[in-house]
Formats: C-alpha cells, sequence, structure tokens
C-alpha cells in the first residue's frame, strides 16, 4: 500500500468494535495526498470511459435491429469512486469480487486501463463477442471472478465462496502462508430486496464465515422510485444480527469540514432529515435549488444563511453531492478501518448518476446521455475528439504517472485469475448388485463405499451438502464416514451419552458435508463456490447437493446461475415424480426433466438400475473436470426395482451415458418400441412381455439421459441447416435406424410427457406419450399410475390403439 493504514490511530480498546457498534467512517485520516490525486485523475478517467462505452453503443455504433442497446450510466456513475479506491488501491490478488451487475461497464473500464480488457471489446460492448452486459465469467474471460447479472446472486455467492476458502484452508489444501483473499461484493442498494439475500446471510452465520466484504453502493434511487429513507437502519440491524461489522460512508471530507464551522450543526441536521426524493431532485436541480430549499426549510438561522453565503451555487452543488461514498479519501479510510476477518459490510452513501448531466433524477436508472449532454460531459472532462479511448487525455497529470499507477496497484500483479487444478483420477465405482434396490439407495451405498476408501483422491475431495434433507437423500453413510465439516471441533452427543443413533455425526475441520438449512437457493449458492474451487482457488473439489426432486423450481434461479458461470458440481435430486406416492403434490415433480435438458451446463440422468447410476457417477465425474464438461443433475426414486443380473459391456456402458440402449433390442424391420425413463421400468418390461408374443421384433429401450439423446441430436441438425455435417449420425439416430419407418412408439416417463414425446421427431415415427400433467396427490403408486395412465395397463391401452 502507498499510504498510511487507519481513519485514526486506534488504541488497543476500540481496535475490535463490538458487534453491533456502527463504525463510521469520517474523512479524518492519513491519507497520503499522492494516492488522493491518483485515484482521484484515475477514478474521473473510469466515469468517462464507462459513460462513454455506454454513449458509443448508443448513439455512435450503428444499429441494425434498431433497438436500444441500453446500459446504466447513472448506475455507474454511483460507484466510480469506491471502484477505483478498491481496485486501484485495496485489492490484491488474492481477493475475488463480485461487481454489482449494473456497473458493468466501470468494470470494463478498470480492466481496460489495467491492459485487461481491449478497446475493441468496448467499442462493441453489448453486441455479439463485445463486452458483455453484466460481468460474465465464461463470455468475458480471465478478468471476471463472479458472474452477475440475477441481483442478489452475486453477493450472496461471495459468502459461500468464503466458505470454499475456508473449507480449503482447514484442510490444508491452499499454500502454506498464503494470506486468505477477501471475497468482495460490490451490490446495490435495491439488491437487498432480493430474498435470497438473507437466505445466505442465515445459512453462512451459522459457519462463521470469514474475509468477506459487501460494499453496498446506497444511492436511494431504484429503477421504479426512491428507496425508503430509513432502509439504511434495518441493513445495519440485519447484518450486525448476523455478527458483521457494520461501517457507514456517510459524508465526505468537504462536508465534514463544512459541518466544524459556525452553522454546520444545522446544515448536517438538515442533510440527516432530508428525504431521499427531496435530496435527489435538488441533485439534480443544482446549487441554487440546494440554497432556497435549505433556507425555506431553517429560517432565521443566520448561522447556516452565513455558512451557505460562504459558497456561490456551484461551489454549494459540490458540497451537497459530498457524500461519503464520492470521497476518496473517506472511501479509502472506511476500507482501512475493518477492524478483523469478519464479515463487513460497508453503507456507502452515493448520488446516482454523480457528477453526470444525470445525477438524481428519478427516471435516471435507464436514462441515457444525449449527444448534447454527452458534448457538454466530454467538455467537462477536457476530452478532445478522437481522445474518447485515450488513458490519459484530459487527466491533470502526465501519461506516465498514470500508467505507473496503475502498473504498481497490488491487484495488477498480471497473473491469470483463473487459476489451473490437477485432473484427479476416477477409479471405477464400487457397485455391489443387490436384488432389489432404487437408485436412490444405490446413490448413497456407492458414496458410503467410496468414503470408506483410504488415500483416495477421489473420496477426499468429494464434498457434500444438502438443505436439510441429508439423510432422506442417502447421504447419511457418507457423512457417518467423513464427518461434517465445521471451523472448531463438535462432539455428537448423542453418541457421547451412548444414545442410540444411525447418525455418526461429528463436526470437525477434517469434515466433509457442510450442513445447510432448508433453502434451496442457498444449496446451489454453495454449489456454485465449491464448483469454482479449481479456478478461484486451485484445487479440485467434487461437488455433490442432493435435495427433493421437486423443490430443484425453489432454487432454479441459483441452479442457471451457477451453471452460467461454468461451476462443476453433482446435483442429485430424489425422489422423482409421482412414484412417491403418499407424500401428495408438493412433494412430486412434474417439470424436472425438461429443466434438465433445458439448462445449459447442465447434463441430466434418470437412470433406472444400479449398474446404470454407477456408470453414469463415473463419467460425471469425469465430466465434472474436463475442459468441455460441466455440471450433472441424476433424477433418482425410492422406488425398489430387481436389479438385472448381469455385466455390461464396455459398448452397453458407453450407451448408458450417452442417454439410451436397447435392453430389449428390436427386431427385423420392427413395427413398434416402448421407450422408458428411470422408474417406469418394471412397467415397460410388463408391458413388453405382453406385447412381445403379438409384435415380434417389439423394441423395448431404456432412455438414460433424454438430455444427452436430444442435445447430440439437435446439435447434429443445427450444423446440417449450416452445411457442416460430416454425415456422421447422433446416438438416438442410430438406436431408432432398426426401427420401419412406419413404426410407432410408447413413451413413458414419471415426469412430463413431451420429455419423450419428441421421440418421433427423430426418424418421423408415430408416438403415444404416457406421463404425468398434472398436480400430484396422495395415493399409493398402484392407484397413481393408474390415475395418470402411466402404468402397465396404460402403456398397453397406447401400445394397442393402433391395432
Amino acid at each position: 500500500m502507498r499510504r498510511e493504514k487507519g481513519i485514526r490511530k486506534m488504541s488497543a480498546q476500540d481496535a475490535a468494535p463490538e458487534i453491533g457498534e456502527i463504525i463510521e467512517a469520517t474523512s479524518t485520516g492519513n491519507v497520503k495526498a499522492e494516492d488522493l490525486e491518483m485515484l482521484g485523475q484515475i477514478e474521473k478517467k473510469v466515469r468517462w470511459l464507462s459513460s462513454w462505452t455506454i454513449h458509443n453503443a448508443n448513439h455512435l455504433r450503428p444499429k441494425r435491429d434498431g433497438i436500444k442497446v441500453g446500459g446504466h450510466q447513472a448506475s455507474c456513475a454511483s460507484m466510480t469512486t469506491l471502484m477505483t479506491a478498491l481496485y486501484f488501491n485495496i485489492l490484491r490478488p488474492q481477493d475475488r469480487v463480485a461487481v454489482k451487475p449494473h456497473a458493468s461497464p466501470v468494470f470494463h473500464a478498470i480492466n481496460y486501463l489495467f491492459g485487461r480488457q481491449t478497446r475493441e471489446k468496448l467499442e462493441n460492448f453489448r453486441s455479439f463477442g463485445g463486452a458483455q452486459s453484466y460481468p460474465s465469467r465464461t463470455k468475458d474471460g480471465d478478468q471476471v471472478d463472479f458472474s452477475t447479472g440475477s441481483v442478489g446472486l452475486g453477493a450472496a455467492v461471495t459468502n459461500f465462496a468464503a466458505l470454499t476458502q475456508d473449507y480449503l484452508r482447514y484442510k490444508n489444501m491452499l499454500p502454506k502462508g498464503e494470506v486468505p483473499g477477501r471475497m468482495v461484493a460490490l451490490v446495490g442498494d435495491a439488491e437487498l430486496d432480493e430474498g435470497n439475500i438473507y437466505e445466505a446471510l442465515l445459512d453462512t452465520w451459522k459457519h462463521d464465515i470469514r474475509n468477506v466484504w459487501w460494499v453496498i453502493d446506497y444511492n436511494r434511487q431504484s429503477l421504479d422510485g426512491m428507496i425508503d429513507a430509513h432502509l439504511f437502519r434495518v441493513i445495519g440491524r440485519f447484518f450486525r444480527a448476523v455478527g458483521w461489522n457494520v461501517i457507514t460512508i456517510k459524508y465526505g471530507r468537504k462536508l465534514h469540514d463544512a459541518f466544524a464551522k459556525p452553522g454546520g450543526k444545522s446544515l448536517k441536521k438538515w442533510l440527516n432529515d432530508a428525504p431521499n426524493d427531496i435530496y435527489s431532485a435538488l441533485t439534480f436541480q443544482g446549487g441554487a435549488a440546494w440554497r432556497k430549499q435549505i433556507l425555506s426549510d431553517m429560517p432565521g438561522d443566520n448561522a447556516l444563511a452565513s455558512l451557505l453565503g460562504d459558497y456561490d451555487d456551484d461551489a454549494l452543488h459540490d458540497l451537497m453531492t459530498n457524500l461519503g461514498g464520492h470521497c476518496m479519501e473517506a472511501v479509502l479510510n472506511a476500507f482501512d478501518a475493518v477492524p478483523n476477518d469478519k464479515p463487513t459490510v460497508f453503507i456507502a452513501y452515493t448520488v446516482k448518476g454523480y457528477a453526470t448531466p444525470l445525477q438524481g433524477h428519478k427516471d435516471n436508472h435507464a436514462g441515457l446521455m444525449n449527444v448534447a449532454q454527452m458534448d457538454a460531459f466530454k467538455l467537462q472532462n477536457k476530452i478532445a475528439d478522437g481522445q474518447e479511448w485515450d488513458m490519459a487525455a484530459g487527466l491533470d497529470v502526465s501519461a506516465d504517472r498514470v500508467r505507473d499507477y496503475i502498473k504498481n496497484a497490488p491487484f495488477n500483479d498480471r497473473a491469470p485469475r483463473h487459476k489451473m487444478a490437477e485432473v484427479i483420477t476416477i477409479p471405477e465405482m464400487p457397485y455391489a448388485r443387490v436384488e432389489t434396490s432404487s437408485t436412490q439407495e444405490v446413490f448413497g451405498k456407492i458414496l458410503n463405499e467410496l468414503a470408506k476408501m483410504k488415500d483416495s483422491a477421489l473420496a477426499d475431495r468429494i464434498v457434500t451438502t444438502s438443505p436439510d434433507v441429508t439423510v432422506s437423500t442417502n447421504l447419511g453413510g457418507f457423512v457417518n464416514q467423513r464427518g461434517l465439516f465445521g471451523r472448531e471441533e463438535l462432539a455428537d452427543e448423542f453418541r457421547e451419552r451412548k444414545v442410540p443413533s444411525a447418525q455418526k455425526w461429528i463436526r470437525s475441520p477434517e469434515g466433509q458435508h457442510v450442513e445447510l438449512g432448508i433453502a434451496e437457493n442457498n444449496l446451489f449458492l454453495n454449489l456454485a463456490a465449491l464448483g469454482l474451487s479449481h479456478s478461484l482457488f486451485g484445487q479440485r473439489l467434487f461437488p455433490i447437493g442432493t435435495l427433493y426432486d421437486p423443490f430443484i423450481a425453489r432454487g432454479l434461479d441459483a441452479l442457471n446461475y451457477a451453471c452460467y458461470q461454468d461451476a462443476r458440481f453433482m446435483v442429485v435430486a430424489t425422489p422423482s415424480g409421482i412414484t412417491l406416492a403418499p407424500e401428495g403434490g408438493a412433494h412430486q415433480s412434474i417439470s424436472t426433466p425438461m429443466i434438465g435438458m433445458g439448462q445449459p451446463g447442465l447434463t441430466s440422468f434418470e437412470p433406472s438400475f444400479g449398474d446404470e447410476l454407477a456408470t453414469i457417477m463415473g463419467w460425471s465425474f469425469d465430466h465434472m473436470q474436463a475442459p468441455k464438461g460441466g455440471s450433472v443433475y441424476l433424477r433418482l426414486s425410492t422406488k425398489p426395482l430387481a436389479q438385472p443380473e448381469r455385466e455390461l459391456s464396455d459398448a452397453t456402458k458407453s450407451e448408458i451415458v450417452s442417454g439410451g440402449y436397447w435392453l430389449r433390442a428390436p427386431g427385423k424391420d420392427c413395427k413398434m418400441a416402448i421407450a422408458y425413463c428411470g422408474a417406469m421400468a418394471p412397467e415397460a418390461m410388463a408391458a413388453w412381455e405382453k406385447l412381445s408374443e403379438d409384435h415380434p421384433g417389439l423394441g423395448l429401450l431404456a432412455v438414460t439421459s433424454t438430455d444427452r439423446l436430444y442435445n447430440e441430436w439437435q446439435d447434429l441438425e443445427r450444423a446440417r441447416l449450416e452445411g457442416k455435417s460430416t454425415g456422421e449420425m447422433s446416438h438416438v439416430e442410430n438406436l431408432l435406424k432398426p426401427l420401419a419407418s412406419d413404426a410407432r412408439l410408447v413413451t413413458v416417463i414419471d415426469g412430463h410427457p413431451a420429455a419423450l414425446a419428441w421421440l418421433g421427431s427423430v426418424r418421423g415415427h408415430a408416438v403415444a406419450p404416457l406421463g404425468v400433467n398434472g398436480f400430484g396427490q396422495c395415493g399409493d403408486s398402484i392407484a397413481l399410475y393408474d390415475h395418470y395412465q402411466i402404468g402397465t395397463d396404460a402403456i398397453l391401452r397406447a401400445a394397442k390403439r393402433w391395432d
């Protein structure tokens, strides 16, 4: 660092304030003059570049479709001081940042100054192949630590990234002596309306996370209106309730100096009492309006009137908008005021649209400077025509000084932001056939056997997590073997007191299961962070999360967010469908097979038998490590099935992971086939037995992954449309090739029938799709299969419909 630390010299007594105390960061500190000068100049450049990037995209770049490009110039301007201070002075290479979505152009401008972003990308902001509208790990490249876009999730994932870092540290997987990185979230105040924020705060409080900073851009304006006047108090209470340090950055140096003068106390009182909408309106109107309003509100206060008289209109406007979040000195002092490694939230008061013609206006969220306003802004920034992208144009210091300062920023070490981790060799899954079992039970047994393995790189790097359904999703055996993760040892009191229990769960730093509360968003955010450990921290983990299949929908936004970042994990959803019949509709899933098919970055499987599941799990652990791999979703069932007595060939294993195989191969010129998924195997097999006598050569197709079959076929279809086909056939085309052109298919799934109905489109076969398309209800599986027409009799009726 190139400055002295601290707001003030702290005594031993106040170095670590009690939780609940608000630390208000004033502007009285020991920040070096050189830092203030250089950071002030860089901030001007960052604000200009972010504004110009948006303007260029909307006003100067040709619009082929005539649609507004957009961007958020006002939301960017409120963040420039905070982000300049962080990136050019505070952050270290090991720190990780989730940038507020609407501040994406600021982030791109900063990386442009660092040399990590190109002018071409900025010129093509929000265009195909250009800098992304919101920071994206997969599309913006190496410089992005966490993707953002769906508000609230980018903030919350930093908590789980801190938990992941602790998990690795306590297992000595990180380099010895390495200082932990801070997981930093830059958060818009309106993002705090998102419920997932508070779920994450509560669940990660249980794990006593450390090294997390949230910086709230408290500009008090949202898309549709003003933020409640007292929100800052509620924010502080929430964070203090879960053990966070709360640091308020309210006023800047100029205002603090004014408060110390005669009339200053009255000015401070007026500011503290001013409603958000009045403050914003005056910010837009300017100095004369400030003077008129304040004198009108506080008549007869001669000292205040005299104080205001010391400033002309421009200077008064500058004074009244000198909030803490725009005072570099106050911001640097606040960041230096953090007393310990406990999570810290900064409430930074800012002006939306600060120092631009849009500042304070209630319509500025999606507003754009028009050409005349940009010309004036350009003149204000002393930018000459043709110098719009120059890194030093318009600044009051030399280009060499700017370059040297940026080069020496602690964060700018030029090392890749995305790390690499070694590939772990995956052994054959330890599957032992039993006569009757369910896929959920087999899953638990495989994990239990893996947990028993000594000196197994795979077993040691598996980390399981579940939203309070660990036992009911068959993770109990793994946890018994490997224990719960916690920063401190905690004995199992039931075991210590010799009270019989199937669960022998010891909590310790060595544990490999992260216990969560009932919040599916947190499950998927935890999987996202754990599933990025190879890239964030350079250490491979194999995260496995379990939940009830219908509740994927409750965490779907966070699941999509995790996949969008290319996080690598295995989500095991069980029980599925209406087969868990007595539980009723709320616990029965319908549309999840299509979620698995439609979610990019997630490959879904629905096996029927244990040997299929073992094969799929082995493939999945490799897929989670592959450069072009991804995450995996296993849709499992509690329905016990008779397990086939067989030894799978390599060819059959390959077909299983490719999406399907013929359990009963079709005969020559086959006129009919039954295709089934998962738990419906017994009903499909029984129907096949009854039909095969009248339909010689009847085929029985086991579909293990509708996802892999469909998407491989569609990828090839697109290649054919583009004239890029090499003549190869997809797996599903090869599977259906033996069927006669006029053959008929009956498909059955314990889920929405559309998940298999598309099979008829592959080669033009007629299809009778059976599945569930209504909310479930209580009953036994026989009654429900009959009601929803997916049982053996329904399959027979569908097959005989064509006779």
